[in-house]
C-alpha cells in the first residue's frame, strides 16, 4: 500500500516537473514574440485573441471534466506573467553601467517589505541585484541621487494605513523620477522565539506603520507594550538578539524564516487583502512605450482663488483621463496651504496628455511631473459566454495597428512658451498671504540693501508697516564686486530679517546665491531673490524651480527681454510658476547714472508675458534723490509694484549707502504713491 503511494506521488512530481518545463518553455516564446512585437510596431495585447484562447481552452477542459473557473484561473495567471514579462523586455530596467548588476537602495533590510517588493519587481531581471540597505528614506533616495545605488524602492500607500507622509515630502524635493509601481501583498505575522507564546508577551517591537495596520489585533493585547522599530524585518531581528520569549514582533512569513523564528499567529492585519504599493525612482527619467498601459504621477498647488482646485480638476474630465489618486499633504512653512500629489492614467509622451499638462499648467503655482511609468494593473480579458468554443484563435494579423490621428502640432512663436502670453493670455497673480502681485495691483517691496544689526532691521520694518509698504527687502548673502566689501551676515541675518518681517506682519524677500542655499533659505523667506548677477546661472535657477516659493528675477545688466523671459522659462519649466520679473537698469554707453532704467521695458514685457513686473529704481538710479522721480515713473508707466531701499543711517550703511533713502524721504514717495 504504501509503495504503491510512493509511486504515486513520484508520478506527480514528475507531472508537476513537466508543468514547470512546459511553463518555461512558453515563456521562452512570449520572449520571442515580444522582440517580433517591437520590431512590427505591433500592440503588446490582442484581447479579442486572448478571448477566443480562453473560450477555447475551456471547450477543452469541458473533455477532460476540468472546470472552467479552475481552468481561467490558472490561465489567467499564465497570461498576466506574459503580458509583464513583455512589458518589462520593452521597458528595460537596466543599469545605467554595464556591470551586469542592478544596485537597489531601500530603507531596511534583507526580510524587510521593500526587499520582498524590489525583488518581485526585478524578477524578470537578468542582472544580479545587490541590495543597499538604509535606515532611512532620505538615505535611500540620496544613494540613488549620488549614483550609489540605480534605483530606489519606496513604499508609498497602503490599503489600511493610508499614504506614507515622509516619502510624499521627499518626492517633492528629490530629483528623482518615477519609472515604475509595484503592489505587494502584506501578511503580517506575530513572530517569538521558540519557546515563546502569545500568552506570554509583555513586549512586540514592529515599525510604526505595521502597528497601525495591525491595530486591532494590537488592541486584543492590552498587556503588551509596542516599541517602534524602523523596520519590521529589524523587528524579528531584534527578538533573535535579545533571545527574550516575553518579547515579540510583527513581521513578514519570509522574515520570520529568515531569522528562524516562530510564527505566533498569522493574517493579523486589519484587512484580509492588505496592499503595500511601492514606487520605483531612478536619476532620469524612462520614456514608456505607447502601447504599454502608463501612469503618471504629479504634485501641484493651485492658485488661491474661489473654485481653482475644481478648475484643474475639470482638465481632466475635459480630456477624459481618469484620475486613479488625489492626496493632500500641508507646505511646510505655509500654514493652511496644501499640495496635491495626484495618479493619473496616461503617458506624457502622449501628445494629448502633453496638452492636458499644458493646461493644466495655468491654473496651479507650482507643478511637477513625478514620473511616467507602466501601470502595475492589468486588465483580465472578459470571457464571452456565447462565444463559439470550436473556433480556433486568429493568428494576428500583418497588417501594422491603427494608430490614433495626432493632432495638428502647433507653431511654437517663442522660445519662452510657459512665460508667453500665447500659453496663458490673463495675468498671473500670485498671492502671499493676503497680499496680491499682480493684475490691477501695485505693490511697494521697502528695505535696507543689506541686513545689518537687529536694531537696523527692525527699525526698517516699523517704517515699512507704518508707511504703508506691503513686502520687506533685505539682503542676507550678498555678490559684491569687491571680496572686501561686507558679503552679509548669512544665515544669521536671514533670521533677523525673519523675525522682523513676523514681528511686523510682513512678508520678507531675500537673495539666494547658489543651488544649495535654496531649500534652507525657502524655510524662512516668502520670496526668492535671483539678483542681476545670476539671472543665467542656470543651475540657480533650476532649483529655485523646484521650490514652491515665489521668485523674483532680476533682469541681468546686459541683458534683452528675450534673454529675461527665457531665464524665467527655466524656473517655469520646473514646476514652479510663481515667477515674478524685475526691471532694475540696464548698462549702457551713459555714465551719468549707476545704470540705465528701461522704463519702456514695462509695457513690451506686459504684452509679451503674463508674469508680473517689479521695478527696482535704487539700483538703476544709484543716487537716492532720484529714486522717487523714477518710482513714481514706474507707477504711471504700468509696473505691478516698485522695490526700493532705504536705510536708518544711509551714510553708515554697508551696502550701496548712495542710492538709499532716507526714512523721511520714503514717507514723501509713499505720499506722491498714493495721489497717482
Amino acid at each position: 500500500m504504501n509503495k504503491n503511494i510512493e509511486e504515486l506521488r513520484k508520478k506527480i512530481n514528475d507531472i508537476d516537473t513537466e508543468l514547470i518545463k512546459l511553463l518555461a518553455e512558453r515563456r521562452k516564446v512570449s520572449k520571442e514574440v515580444v522582440i517580433a512585437k517591437k520590431e512590427s510596431g505591433k500592440p503588446i495585447r490582442d484581447q479579442q485573441r486572448e478571448m477566443e484562447l480562453l473560450n477555447k481552452i475551456i471547450s477543452i477542459g469541458k473533455e477532460y471534466n476540468l472546470d472552467s473557473h479552475f481552468l481561467t484561473k490558472i490561465f489567467y495567471e499564465i497570461i498576466d506573467d506574459s503580458v509583464r514579462l513583455q512589458q518589462k523586455y520593452l521597458q528595460n530596467y537596466k543599469p545605467e553601467n554595464d556591470a551586469g548588476i542592478l544596485r537597489i537602495a531601500i530603507q531596511g533590510i534583507e526580510g524587510s517589505y521593500s526587499y520582498l517588493a524590489s525583488t518581485q519587481f526585478f524578477a524578470h531581471n537578468e542582472e544580479e541585484l545587490i541590495f543597499l540597505y538604509k535606515d532611512t528614506f532620505d538615505e535611500v533616495v540620496e544613494a540613488v541621487e549620488k549614483g550609489e545605488a540605480d534605483f530606489a524602492v519606496l513604499p508609498i500607500e497602503n490599503t489600511t494605513s493610508g499614504g506614507i507622509n515622509e516619502v510624499y515630502d521627499l518626492l517633492l524635493h528629490t530629483t528623482l523620477s518615477i519609472v515604475g509601481e509595484e503592489k505587494f501583498q502584506v501578511k503580517h505575522c506575530l513572530i517569538g522565539t521558540q519557546d515563546a507564546t502569545i500568552s506570554k508577551l509583555t513586549k512586540i517591537f514592529t515599525h510604526y506603520q505595521g502597528a497601525s495596520q495591525c491595530s486591532k489585533f494590537l488592541a486584543s493585547l492590552p498587556n503588551c507594550e509596542i516599541s517602534f522599530y524602523s523596520d519590521t524585518a529589524m523587528s524579528a531581528k531584534k527578538i533573535v538578539e535579545e533571545n527574550n520569549p516575553q518579547y515579540g514582533a510583527i513581521a513578514s512569513e519570509e522574515a520570520a524564516n529568515l531569522f528562524n523564528v516562530k510564527i505566533l499567529k498569522r493574517n493579523i492585519a486589519n484587512q484580509s487583502e492588505n496592499f503595500t504599493r511601492f514606487l520605483v525612482c531612478a536619476r532620469k527619467p524612462k520614456e514608456v512605450d505607447l502601447r504599454i498601459p502608463a501612469k503618471t504621477s504629479l504634485v501641484m498647488a493651485t492658485s488661491h482663488t474661489p473654485g481653482s482646485l475644481a478648475k484643474a480638476i475639470s482638465v481632466f474630465h475635459k480630456y477624459n483621463v481618469n484620475m486613479t489618486k488625489l492626496e493632500s499633504r500641508p507646505i511646510l512653512g505655509n500654514p493652511w496651504e496644501e499640495m496635491f500629489y495626484l495618479d493619473f492614467e496616461g503617458n506624457t509622451a502622449d501628445p494629448e496628455i502633453r496638452q492636458l499638462l499644458d493646461e493644466l499648467g495655468k491654473y496651479t503655482r507650482f507643478l511637477k511631473i513625478l514620473g511616467t511609468y507602466p501601470s502595475k494593473d492589468i486588465v483580465k480579458t472578459k470571457i464571452d459566454s456565447f462565444a463559439d468554443a470550436s473556433r480556433e484563435p486568429e493568428i494576428e494579423k500583418e497588417e501594422k495597428p491603427v494608430e490614433k490621428e495626432l493632432p495638428k502640432k502647433q507653431k511654437v512663436k517663442k522660445s519662452y512658451k510657459l512665460a508667453s502670453r500665447d500659453y496663458k493670455p490673463e495675468d498671473t497673480i500670485i498671492k502671499i498671504g493676503d497680499i496680491e502681485i499682480g493684475g490691477d495691483n501695485f505693490i511697494v517691496i521697502a528695505g535696507p540693501c543689506s541686513v545689518e544689526s537687529h536694531d537696523q532691521i527692525f527699525a526698517c520694518a516699523n517704517e515699512a508697516k507704518e508707511h504703508g509698504a506691503h513686502i520687506l527687502r533685505g539682503g542676507c548673502f550678498k555678490p559684491r564686486t569687491s571680496p572686501y566689501s561686507f558679503q552679509g551676515l548669512g544665515f544669521e541675518g536671514l533670521n533677523e530679517l525673519e523675525a522682523a518681517g513676523k514681528t511686523f506682519g510682513l512678508p520678507v524677500i531675500t537673495e539666494v546665491l547658489s543651488p544649495d542655499q535654496v531649500e534652507a533659505v525657502a524655510r524662512q523667506a516668502d520670496i526668492l531673490q535671483i539678483g542681476a548677477r545670476n539671472m543665467q546661472n542656470f543651475s540657480l535657477l533650476k532649483a529655485v524651480g523646484r521650490c514652491h516659493r515665489p521668485v523674483m528675477l532680476k533682469r541681468g545688466m546686459m541683458s534683452s527681454l528675450d534673454e529675461l523671459l527665457n531665464a524665467a522659462e527655466y524656473i517655469l519649466s520646473q514646476g514652479n510658476r510663481q515667477v515674478i520679473l524685475c526691471e532694475r537698469g540696464i548698462r549702457t554707453f551713459e555714465t551719468a547714472t549707476r545704470n540705465t532704467l528701461d522704463l519702456s521695458a514695462i509695457p513690451i514685457l506686459k504684452e509679451l508675458t503674463h508674469l508680473p513686473i517689479i521695478v527696482d529704481p535704487s539700483h538703476a538710479i544709484g543716487q537716492r534723490d532720484k529714486v522717487v522721480p523714477l518710482a513714481k515713473a514706474a507707477k504711471v508707466v504700468g509696473a505691478h509694484g516698485i522695490m526700493v531701499e532705504f536705510h536708518p543711517e544711509p551714510e553708515k550703511a554697508l551696502s550701496d549707502p548712495d542710492q538709499a533713502l532716507r526714512f523721511d524721504q520714503f514717507e514723501e514717495m509713499m505720499r506722491d504713491l498714493r495721489k497717482l
